[in-house]
């Protein structure tokens, strides 16, 4: 996700579906005006801390192959960790010592995610991650589909497709479905009732796909939304849009395990000849 730039598009969705009329169309536009106005834009890059992780917790160390597992990270401002406060705080690094610790392997940490991407900027990030095809493959991608008025069918087509690559590229490939935007309270109501709408149908059209596909998702929206609802102060970065430190971290918490139960289903096919 990248701020409240596009909410503007938004009001424009909302009127497309229901139709608006000149009051409501003037409130909305006042509301995204002071949305945009409190988030602001992203000041920083997301850092990076791409590298070797060791199951001792050591790392980054310079990349190499060996042993390692190479783990993949693609998609927007959520899978690039923008608003962690310090490298280690980032989701992709967390993750990359928790699936070391768990699997008792080395991983290699590579980040394709880019800050503000759609999914129409996924089949970009899957050419370079195919370059050197990862074991595991993140992605994490559809807050920015909602604010660009990108069609929902559109946005989970292009998913599949690009996540179809990576799994024909050997790649095991966990998703995390869009994120419900209605959480971000600087955005006011009834704005941020349009956005949450938007982001769980998109959500809800990712999982219709990814499950005829076969890939496995991970509800963003219901894993993570109480939480955030509940501790905003707590778990939300300056720009009151993105997760902070402490919000990556629950994140990842709560994104380990699927992606560790997603390795180990390989590794049982491979014992058992699957």
């Amino acid at each position: 996700m990248t701020g409240a730039r596009a909410f503007k598009a938004l009001i424009f969705a909302a009127g497309s579906v229901g139709g608006l009329s000149g009051a409501a169309y003037g409130l909305l536009t006042g509301q995204s005006r002071r949305a945009r106005t409190i988030i602001g834009l992203p000041r920083d890059l997301p850092l990076n801390a791409d590298g070797l992780y060791f199951p001792d917790g050591s790392g980054p160390f310079p990349p190499s192959r060996g042993d390692s597992l190479s783990f993949a990270v693609l998609g927007d401002s959520l899978a690039a960790g923008l608003g962690a406060e310090l490298p280690d705080q980032l989701p992709a690094v967390r993750l990359a010592r928790g699936l070391a610790d768990e699997l008792d392997r080395p991983v290699r940490l590579v980040t394709h995610a880019i800050s503000g991407s759609r999914t129409t900027d996924l089949e970009a990030q899957v050419d370079r991650a195919l370059i050197d095809p990862p074991d595991l493959a993140l992605v994490i991608i559809g807050g920015n589909d909602v604010t660009t008025r990108t069609s929902i069918g559109m946005s989970a087509t292009l998913l599949g497709r690009q996540t179809t690559r990576l799994a024909n590229a050997g790649a095991t490939v966990v998703v995390g479905t869009c994120p419900d935007l209605g959480i971000i309270q600087p955005i006011p109501q009834p704005l941020r009732t349009i956005a949450s709408r938007y982001s769980l149908s998109l959500a809800r059209a990712q999982r219709r796909v990814l499950d005829q596909l076969g890939v496995r998702a991970v509800s963003i929206a219901a894993l993570l939304s109480p939480e955030f609802h509940a501790r905003p102060h707590e778990l939300f970065s300056a720009d009151r849009f993105h997760p902070n430190g402490k919000g990556y971290e629950f994140a990842a918490n709560v994104l380990l395990a699927p992606l560790c139960a997603a390795m180990r289903s390989v590794r049982v096919a491979s014992w058992s000849g699957v």
